[in-house]
């Protein structure tokens, strides 16, 4: 996802082919904030996309990636806590549900998985039946483990401008590193350099314009009490002809 929160959407800043203006639907999306509070500052999981790629190439970003229809299929039996699932539907086009929320949730898992070996699940098999129809989970079933959303928090939600070679209506999810139940070397290679960030160390990484005002609410965030973190508002990043905007959502 790439935008410019200081100037116009015209504006291209990430070293991608710019795109003939068009209408694209935006496709659906999740991103996966890990947290490692143990280290005196906290830091966070990201990797290098590789130069060779279109959207955002070079580039440090969370681990992530669009809705798959497997996402879909494991939803109907994985659900977000109730609090975040009614903060995630409330920015849903179309009808709204449990399943889509947990959708989102689960590809922000499975592409973490993917992307850099880190496995946020809970011992047990989703079952056969589910399992068979859940395509593209089957690396992250065959270690035993089955995708938990129980510890993830919404976080934000970011939309890419018009006039790029790909668009994506992401949502942001956080959790604790406390909660990553496996580790595997098997990657796909999408992410290069991948490691653990604080705040500071990370703004001085290259960086898509969206992902350091990002970084700005995951610094506040961090700051906030448990407590806290519950009950505070979602940031919204968007475009709308050619100016950005944050906006927040109440939960």
């Amino acid at each position: 996802m790439t935008g410019d929160p200081q100037t116009s959407a015209r504006t291209q800043d990430d070293g991608t082919p710019r795109a003939p203006a068009n209408r694209l639907r935006p496709r659906d999306a999740a991103t996966l904030i890990v947290v490692d509070w143990s280290a005196p500052e906290p830091r966070i999981l990201m990797g290098r996309r590789r130069p060779d790629q279109v959207f955002l190439p070079d580039t440090y970003v969370f681990p992530g990636g669009r809705v798959d229809p497997g996402d879909r299929a494991l939803a109907r039996h994985a659900r977000l806590p109730a609090s975040e699932s009614a903060c995630v539907q409330t920015s849903l086009r179309g009808k709204p549900s449990d399943a889509r929320a947990a959708a989102l949730a689960l590809a922000a898992v499975r592409e973490t998985f993917e992307e850099t070996g880190i496995l946020i699940g809970a011992p047990g098999p989703v079952g056969t039946e589910h399992a068979t129809k859940a395509g593209g989970w089957d690396a992250f079933l065959a270690t035993g483990f089955r995708p938990c959303l129980d510890h993830l928090t919404y976080f934000a939600r970011a939309i890419t401008p018009p006039a790029r070679p790909r668009r994506y209506d992401t949502r942001f999810f956080v959790v604790d590193a406390d909660r990553i139940a496996h580790r595997t070397d098997a990657i796909d290679g999408e992410l290069l350099d991948i490691g653990w960030f604080t705040v500071s160390d990370a703004k001085a990484l290259k960086l898509p314009s969206i992902t350091r005002v990002i970084m700005q609410d995951i610094a506040t965030f961090i700051a906030l009490t448990e407590a806290e973190r519950r009950v505070v508002s979602v940031p919204s990043y968007a475009h709308r002809r050619g100016v950005f905007y944050r906006t927040l959502q109440p939960r």
